[in-house]
């Protein structure tokens, strides 16, 4: 499987330092301005390795195909797969690939690199994650996969092993290699994946669309909540008809706290036919997002909350779901009881803030203002003014208040995309407070 595997799986076996392997073989460990660092780990496709892409003095995972590999057409395939997603799928959910190389003895994919591992770590019955944070990495993933499947992709391959931590319950979908993608014409025909997440359409060799991705991360879902896959088979003909026949045992069985809401969806995330699943991610986003509001209610503010708020202000209503994930990572947010104030007057200050929930009223010098209702913006004008800036009028919690400050610092590293449209957001925002004050002026005159 090439040389470069072999030092890997030697290292693997005798803890031998791996500079040391490489220098002793003289194995090649620059690929393009790619400089070989360390194994990651490697598959039947290919070697993943921690490398130093030396032009942008940044770590990269490098995914390199052996040329006896690539000779095979199903690799191939999976190389023109990632080498067509290069620089075009742009989530936070969603690992980024940089680009794609095949040279005359080898070819490598570069990605982003992930150091947190992936979601294989906690699907052990004695490692398993609490339940809010299970409904949160489904949340998220829901949102990758609902912008891939925008982009004419379905994933294919959706198991713990391609799901990256980046920290908490942030996660990265990554490998790209099994999609289908609508562009460029892959046969839909073809059994790709990994037997145990594959709907049963899959096996079937039927056309394939959100719905079989949404089967496997049902899947994924069952295997988070209780340490084990919903079918397992002495055969791979018997664990096909199980997939295709067998309803599966509900979570709530085996792990009492998984609220009954939770097992609905996952068990209809497994229906065995297509039409019989969630119509859109989007309707199923929303059901995760409903039952772990339940739960994490006087706790923690959970991202999905977060970021349902801010899809419903009216500040932000012309971002895209990749914004407003940008968004929601890099907002704090705080709840509090009512009078509780949140800005005084000529305070230092320059940090915009969104409520979420409740109400607050503005007041300068005593005299009211406004009120504000859930989805509305307050402190816009000291954000704008920038550091010298001080804060034109008061503003207190009238009821229990939900709200999130956004910081200049964590704005600043925004996309130039997501910050264009949050200016647009903001001019009319303040256009419209202009024509409420001109209207009030005009009525007291």
């Amino acid at each position: 499987m090439g040389v470069l595997r072999d030092v890997a799986t030697i290292i693997a076996q005798h803890g031998i330092n791996w500079r040391d392997a490489v220098r002793s073989l003289s194995v090649k460990t620059q690929f393009g301005k790619y400089e070989v660092k360390r194994p990651l780990g490697s598959g039947a496709s290919g070697t993943v390795y921690c490398a130093l892409d030396t032009f942008a003095g940044k770590e990269v995972a490098l995914k390199v195909f052996e040329s006896g590999v690539l000779k095979e057409e199903q690799t191939r395939r999976q190389f023109r797969n990632e080498a067509a997603l290069a620089g075009r799928l742009s989530h936070p959910h969603i690992v980024e690939i940089y680009e794609a190389v095949l040279q005359e003895d080898s070819g490598y994919v570069a990605m982003e690199y992930v150091p947190g591992g992936n979601l294989l770590n906690v699907t052990r019955p004695d490692a398993l994650l609490p339940v809010d944070d299970v409904i949160q990495l489904g949340f998220k993933s829901c949102s990758a996969l609902d912008y891939a499947f925008r982009q004419g992709i379905i994933h294919r391959d959706i198991k713990p092993a391609n799901i990256l931590v980046t920290q908490g319950t942030n996660i990265k979908l990554a490998d790209f290699g099994s999609a289908l993608l609508k562009s460029t014409g892959t046969l839909p025909q073809l059994i790709v994946g990994t037997p145990s997440y594959m709907s049963p359409e899959q096996l079937r060799g039927g056309a394939l669309t959100l719905h079989s991705d949404m089967y496997a991360m049902g899947v994924v879902l069952y295997e988070l909540l209780i340490g084990r896959r919903p079918f397992a088979a002495a055969t791979m003909d018997e664990l096909f008809d199980k997939i295709e026949n067998v309803v599966p045992t509900a979570p709530r069985t085996v792990r009492p706290e998984v609220p009954q809401r939770l097992d609905e969806i996952v068990l209809k995330m497994m229906s065995k036919q297509p039409e019989e699943r969630y119509p859109t991610w989007a309707e199923l986003a929303l059901e995760l997002a409903q039952v772990g509001k339940l739960s994490v209610y006087q706790r923690d503010i959970a991202d999905s909350e977060k970021f349902g708020i801010l899809r419903k202000s009216g500040l932000f209503g012309q971002l895209n779901d990749a914004q407003l994930w940008e968004m929601v990572h890099t907002s704090q947010w705080r709840r509090l009881p009512p009078r509780s104030p949140i800005l005084r007057e000529d305070d230092a200050g320059h940090s915009m803030f969104i409520l979420g929930a409740g109400q607050v009223k503005v007041t300068k010098r005593g005299r009211l203002l406004n009120l504000l209702k859930a989805g509305e913006c307050f402190g816009e004008m000291a954000y704008i003014q920038g550091a010298a800036a001080t804060r034109y009028a008061s503003v207190e919690a009238m009821t229990d208040v939900l709200i999130a400050e956004f910081d200049p610092a964590g704005m600043a590293r925004l996309s130039d995309g997501c910050r264009l449209q949050i200016a647009h957001g903001m001019l009319l925002t303040l256009v419209e407070r202009l024509d409420l004050a001109n209207a009030r002026i005009s009525q007291s005159a």
